[in-house]
This record gives structure tokens, sequence and C-alpha cells, in this order.
């Protein structure tokens, strides 16, 4: 076989649902008892840290429990830190999960909002990794990997999903004014802003360059719109910012907007809820708000067997406890029946070729799962273009012999990174 260099596209049946008009946000009704923030880094008690249970915090005030790696969250509301614990994440992600019980009244934190005034490419940095959306400000201001292009993303990449549409539609005055502030203290010249094609003429001007992405999934994956926006495809292998690509979601764009221009650091993430019976909702909840209460909030009950999606139907992570907090890059809650939940198997692959020819870079799936399944990661990636996937999920989506193809595929990455990581981490210290 001869390996793929570059990715090839193709197309599929399987579309993302325009909306007809504008939903209605729905706000929360009221403040959760407590909150919990995912804090990076691995969380030992005999650590040094910047904080501990029975401290008091501030709604907008920076947490940072390990000041010498730069990692921090921001509290969302006022209260005292009831707890911080060990949080093990998916693929070997190590967090201390800060519970804060919330205050009857809020006290803001004025660290930030002396800084506001003067925006600059640090200050946000410091301060606005965690607004909601999430947005990586890391790769900004690096001379030895510039970006050239930021590519701010209105289309959300998984089906069922509304929340970055919903922003630009709806707060289009933010986005454009985050446009602006990104232009001035980023220096990256050109911004391309990429719109569901259905809604592109109903937004205004952007003051920047719009790209319309198709409805057909999974166009709106963020290394296929980079595709589409630079007009040929990234080579298998290298990632975005090595190709001078910058993304962002819409959200995040508009958070940045909102910082700056109150002197307050968002709090509220805007999100999708999918329902049981298929109904979707967009609403607005406080970051760090576990699922169990969102679901009660908004009247969506569980049941013995119900699954617990974060994001949607397509590339979206069961958690185990309706416990789990809610995040700043949380766009989804996806509540799946029991009778309705996809269940795997390990059945063999009975060579149908669906995945195949479903797979929008055209793999061999049916022989790269093959090479999953034993482990045998490095061999899956040299043979098998395992890095030319966009985590798309269709191959599990129409896989006949039910092979999570898909989870395979995620934790191939994943070893194959540490891998590297670790091979780097020894040639260093040679």
């Amino acid at each position: 076989m001869l390996k793929q260099s570059f990715i090839r596209l193709a197309s599929t049946n399987v579309e993302y649902r325009p909306f007809a008009e504008v939903p209605a946000l729905v706000e929360t009704p009221e403040m959760p008892g407590n909150v919990t923030l995912l804090h990076p880094g691995e969380y030992n008690r005999t650590d040094a840290i910047d904080i501990k249970p029975g401290d008091a915090v501030k709604t907008g005030q920076k947490l940072a429990l390990f000041p010498e790696s730069g990692a921090y969250v921001v509290s969302p509301v006022t209260g005292t830190v009831a707890g911080i614990e060990p949080f093990a994440g998916d693929f070997g992600r190590k967090y201390a999960a800060v519970t804060i019980e919330v205050a009857d009244e809020e006290d803001a934190d004025d660290q930030f909002t002396e800084l506001a005034a003067v925006p600059s490419l640090d200050i946000a940095k410091d301060f606005l990794g965690c607004v909601p959306g999430m947005p990586n400000l890391s790769v900004f201001g690096d001379s030895d990997r510039p970006i050239e292009i930021l590519i701010v993303s209105g289309a959300d990449p998984d089906l069922l999903v509304d929340t970055n549409k919903y922003v630009v539609t709806a707060k289009t005055a933010d986005v454009e004014h985050g446009l602006h502030l990104l232009r001035e203290i980023t220096g990256v010249d050109r911004i391309v802003v990429a719109l569901p094609s259905d809604i592109v003429q109903g937004i205004g001007s952007l003051k920047a360059e719009v790209f319309g992405v198709s409805p057909v999934y999974p166009s709106a994956t963020p290394r296929l719109i980079a595709n589409a926006v630079l007009g040929e495809p990234i080579p298998a292998g290298r990632t975005l910012t090595e190709a001078g690509v910058a993304m962002m979601s819409a959200e995040a764009v508009a958070s940045i907007a909102k910082a700056f221009q109150t002197g307050r650091i968002p709090t509220m993430k805007t999100m999708t809820l999918i329902r049981k019976d298929g109904r979707k909702s967009l609403i607005s909840v406080k970051i760090g708000t576990p699922v169990g209460r969102v679901l009660r909030d908004y009247g969506e009950s569980l049941s013995e067997g119900d699954r617990l999606i974060l994001g949607g139907p397509m590339t979206g992570s069961a958690i185990f406890s309706d416990t789990y907090p809610i995040q700043a890059d949380t766009d989804a809650i996806m509540v799946q029946d029991s009778q309705e939940v996809s269940r795997v198997s390990d059945y063999p692959c009975i060579n149908c070729g669906d995945c195949i020819r479903i797979c929008p870079t055209r793999i061999q799936v049916s022989m790269l799962v093959r090479f999953l399944e034993a482990g045998q990661y490095e061999d899956a990636a040299d043979l098998y273009d395992l890095y030319s996937c966009v985590d798309c999920g269709l191959c599990s989506f129409v896989c006949v012999s039910k092979i999570p193809i898909f989870q395979y595929i995620r934790l191939a990455k994943y070893e194959l990174s540490r891998l590297q990581a670790a091979e780097a981490e020894e040639t260093e210290n040679v």
C-alpha cells in the first residue's frame, strides 16, 4: 500500500440540521449550591499550593494551584473552597478538582478589571484562557512558530449541536468586537470566520473574510475547515499550529470581547441540551455546575441505564456520573434513553467496506482497526494512515459489527503522543 501523504476528501449523506429561526436562550433559574473546576495538573496533597479548603474566593478570581506551571482556572462564583482532590480525565489527563461552596452574595474580584482598559495578548493569556469557549491563546506570540491565519468557527463540528451557530447569530456584535480585539492583540492579519452555509447571508458585516461551511457532515470539523480555507490539505501528522493556523470558536471570541468590554470575566456557558426525545434547547449555565443539577433545572430526568454524553452523538464522550461539572469547553449535554443506547461488541470485522466508503479521508479503516485492536499503534500510523483521521466517528456509526473504531483511534493517537513525548524527554536528558 502507498501511504497517504495528505488528506483526500470525500462526501457523505449525513448532514447538519439547519434551524429555521434563532432559538431562544433559556438561562438557568438559580445559582447552584456548589461548583467544581478542573484545574490542569496532577494534584498531590503534599504539593505547596496557593489555595486550600476554607479559603474565600471571589467571582472572577484567578486560581493557580501550581504557579510554576502557568495553569489556572477562574472562579465563576463567590464562595468558600470546600475541597481539592485528584481527578482523572480521559486518556491520562490529570486534574485537581476544586469544589467551591457558593455564597449568598456575590463579590467580584477586581484584578482583571484594573488591567482590562488596555487590552493585550499577555493580559488575555493571563486571565482569559478559561472563558466560555476556552480559547487556546498560548499558540499566539511564538516567533518560532508564527500564526498566519486565525479561523473563527461559528459552525459546530458535531451533529445536533447548535452552540456556536447560536452565538454567532445572536451575539454578532460581540463576535465582531472580538475579531477586532484579536487582530490588534495577536497581530494576525488574516482572520477567517467559518459559518454554516445556511446562515452566511443572514449575518451582518463581520469585517473579516467569511467562509461558508458545507452542510455535509463532517465538514465543520476543525481540520476539514482548515483544509477548505487553505485550499489544500494539511499533511497528515502535522498540527494546525505547525501549519500556521489557529482555530477558535465563535463563543470564545465573543467571551474575549465581553471580558475587555465590561472588565469582568464571563462565567456563563452557552450549551445545547439534547434531550432523550431528540428535542434541543439552547441553555446558559454557570461554569462548574454539576451535570445532574443542570438536568434537574431544565426538567430532564435520568433513569437506570440512560447514558450521559458531553458533546454530540458522533464524537461526544460518555461520563460515568451526573456529578461531572460543566467546563468552559462543554458545548453540549446529550441524554440517551437506555432503549436507544448504541451497543458495541467484540465481533470481528466482516469486511463489508462501509467504513471505507463513508470515511471522508478514504482511510482503509477495515485494515487500520485490526492493528488498533492488537495495540500495534506505530504500524497503524505508518501503514494505514492513522493520522489522516479527522476524528468524525463515521466509521463507528456505520460499522455492522459494532466495533468501537473511533475509540480505538482516539486511544491510539493518545498512546502515540505519550510515547513521542517520552522519547523527546529522553533525548533532551541525554
